[in-house]
């Protein structure tokens, strides 16, 4: 990468490659798998997948649970793309690293992102191994992937999150969990910067600012997915209890065993709604 490559030109550039390599183009959902959840691309046909590093401009994982590959195939017959694994801005890297395969689906021409993240609950009532849909988020990590001079040719400059988290995809979300037959509770999703987890001070900070759920992503995702003009759904995997909720130490293993056990109904859900979404899917 040239020192003088913008960012337009890297989203440009991993886009095009994965234009070639992995047929992509024309894909109208994307997923963003989060610690532990790749295994929902068990749910493609005709996969075909490429790592991260073989991809210009693409930030590549460094933690447990998350593989690092972005795959496209048929998923509830439309065609998918999938960010198995991301980065996370406690690796190192600045926000706009971490959206920036978020960026490169939205120019692949994906309308509709479905991110998913293992959380852990805030809320005693919600239970680990249960699938939440995130109503709303607090970006409570002090920074934003649209920091900095803004590119017309990416977004706007201002961006409205009144419904960052689309209430008809919502919708949709919950009638497909009913006909599976389990209800689709919704929260509001903190997001920290990590990696330490929250003390019970702050787990009590969080549930007296309106937050269900915690964790380490997804935030800078969702604004530049609507910085893009992407309708995005959230779908969160319980995967505790939070410090102070849990009268247990908390540790990432228990975080990815609890993600792998809970991929399958995860990816059963995913399904259901890419399978549900009208054929223009602007459910907004």
């Amino acid at each position: 990468m040239k020192p003088a490559d913008t960012l337009y030109d890297r989203i440009a550039a991993a886009s095009e490659a994965a234009a070639q390599r992995l047929d992509a183009v024309g894909a109208e959902v994307a997923v963003v798998l989060g610690s532990g959840l790749a295994a929902v691309t068990d749910q493609m046909q005709d996969a075909v997948g490429a790592a991260y590093a073989t991809l210009p401009g693409f930030p590549g994982t460094t933690v447990a649970g998350h593989p690092g590959r972005l795959v496209a195939g048929i998923m509830a017959g439309r065609k998918t793309v999938a960010l198995c694994g991301r980065v996370h801005g406690y690796e190192g890297y600045p926000p706009a690293e971490v959206a920036f395969g978020v960026r490169v689906v939205a120019a692949l021409g994906v309308r509709t992102l479905i991110v998913t993240n293992a959380s852990g609950a805030l809320d005693p009532g919600l239970r680990p191994g249960e699938i939440v849909a995130v109503s709303d988020h607090l970006n409570l990590t002090g920074s934003s992937p649209l920091t900095g001079p803004n590119d017309e040719r990416l977004g706007p400059r201002f961006v409205d999150m009144t419904d960052a988290y689309a209430p008809g995809l919502r919708a949709v979300a919950a009638r497909a969990a009913a006909d599976g037959g389990r209800a689709l509770r919704e929260a509001v999703y903190a997001g920290m910067a990590g990696p330490s987890y929250e003390t019970p001070a702050e787990v009590r900070m969080l549930r007296a600012l309106g937050a269900g759920l915690v964790g380490m992503s997804t935030v800078y995702e969702v604004i530049a997915a609507r910085h893009a003009g992407l309708d995005v759904l959230g779908l969160s995997l319980v995967a505790n209890h939070a410090a102070g909720v849990s009268p247990r130490p908390l540790s990432h293993e228990e975080v990815t065993r609890a993600a792998a056990a809970g991929a399958g109904p995860l990816g059963d859900l995913v399904a259901a709604v890419i399978r549900a979404l009208p054929a223009e899917p602007r459910a907004r």
